[in-house]
């Protein structure tokens, strides 16, 4: 039975819809209320607004639940890999063998850049951030791959889904070629895609790279934990953008711009910064935390905390043991992890922090493993993108496909200056 809410203004009243999710979440559909009674709704940071009603991903920040069409972040971290949550999250159902085959496939086969792209990251300045190379690789796919840009035509889409997903770990590991001023290495099409991924990154033409099983699977997962995470503020951007009917390769450099705040994606290299401050100054981490709590400007707590999880970020508990493993593997004791485990504990004991809601999230660890295998600070935040691709594409394909879908346009209210007239130049 249909539901509905009654809001009274102005001496009178009229109803708003209620909608619910398959999960319970309820939402009063406001669709109606300008029109109705010339009134908008004012909510900074978009805490308390719905902007879709999605397929894609469920969220209990409460409870610490995160799930990709259904199926629990924990169970596809143990069970599948990136490319079939990949295909999980775009096609929206797991693919079956051949379909996975096929899949895998096409995405191996269009791994390679064009050729002029070397000509294109050789142009940038070789102290660029990674995520301004990437933003701007990616947008340039556009002019490279003129033939399926049609947001409207399912094969041009087909197309440019696929030679996303192939490309951006190239161009990732091109943009960390350049800037420290080695040579591009090409994929191989014998490679997994992370294996590859890491060919490129650490490989050299003087002799053969192997990607050590542990490390290619703890890459694997952070990809997998990264695939999507609802309506945040860079797949907001990228179905902001893409509502203007922008093709998908300029709403995915959006996205990136978006993910590149340290606010965003930028915290895990945040935490490895706040990590080697405490090491460096020679501080213990109860230190760091008193500092903290006294509210210092030389002691910010990163990688603590998260805007949606008000309980544990579930993929946390699934990252700290994959950092241990790899860790482990490579023989390494870190005085980082010393610190990371010291910080943790505090957090889970503290009443600061449990008052305040403020466990560990999914960047304290991450971080400590791109660390421990030689990635630089600055590539933390593109290997974040290259995961969280498949998420952008599928909620940028749900929106096209969503029957109210329309171009993203919020209102204001104005607070500025009332009519005023205008002075002319010489009398002011």
């Amino acid at each position: 039975m249909a539901r509905s809410a009654e809001l009274h203004l102005d001496g009178r009243s009229i109803e708003l819809p209620i909608i619910e999710g398959s999960e319970g979440e309820r939402a009063l559909d406001i669709r109606g209320l300008r029109d109705k009674t010339g009134y908008i709704t004012l909510d900074p940071g978009y805490a308390n607004t719905g902007s879709c009603q999605s397929t894609i991903t469920f969220i209990d920040g409460e409870k610490g639940i995160l799930r990709y069409r259904g199926y629990p972040i924990e169970e596809l971290a143990e069970h599948s890999n990136f490319l079939e949550v990949a295909y999980l999250l775009i096609e929206g159902r797991l693919p079956n063998p051949q379909e996975f085959d096929n899949f895998e496939g096409s995405i191996t086969r269009h791994t390679m850049l064009h050729e002029d792209f070397r000509r294109f990251f050789g142009f940038l300045p070789k102290d660029t951030h990674p995520m301004a190379a990437c933003s701007a690789a990616v947008g340039a796919l556009s002019a490279f791959y003129s033939d399926s840009l049609d947001p409207h035509n399912p094969r041009h889409m087909e197309i440019s889904v696929h030679r996303l997903l192939a490309k951006m770990p190239t161009m990732a590991a091109y943009a960390y070629k350049h800037s420290i001023g080695q040579p591009f290495l090409y994929p191989r099409n014998d490679l997994g895609y992370s294996a590859n991924f890491l060919h490129m990154m650490f490989g050299t033409p003087c002799e053969p790279y192997e990607a050590d099983p542990v490390i290619e699977k703890a890459i694997d997962l952070l990809l997998i934990l990264h695939a999507d995470h609802e309506q945040n503020c860079s797949t907001s951007t990228v179905r902001l953008v893409g509502s203007s009917m922008v093709n998908l390769f300029a709403s995915i450099s959006a996205g990136i711009g978006a993910l590149w705040g340290p606010s965003h994606g930028g915290a895990n290299q945040k935490v490895i910064e706040m990590l080697e401050e405490i090491r460096d100054e020679g501080i213990s981490a109860r230190e760091f935390v008193e500092r903290a709590k006294r509210g210092e400007d030389t002691a910010r707590l990163m990688g603590f905390g998260h805007r949606v999880y008000k309980n544990f970020d579930p993929r946390m508990k699934i990252i700290k043991k994959a950092c241990f493993d790899v860790l482990e593997k490579l023989g390494v004791h870190t005085k980082l992890l010393e610190i990371a485990v010291e910080l943790e504990e505090i957090a889970l004991k503290d009443d600061y922090f449990v008052e305040r809601k403020l466990y560990p999230n999914v960047d304290f660890y991450s971080g400590v493993i791109y660390n421990a295998i030689g990635t630089p600070a600055n590539m933390f935040t593109a290997i974040f993108a290259l995961g969280r691709l498949p998420g952008w594409i599928a909620q940028w394909s749900e929106m096209h496909a969503d029957p109210d879908f329309k171009i993203g346009r919020p209102r204001q209210v104005y607070t500025g200056e009332t009519l005023l007239e205008y002075q002319p130049l010489s009398e002011r």
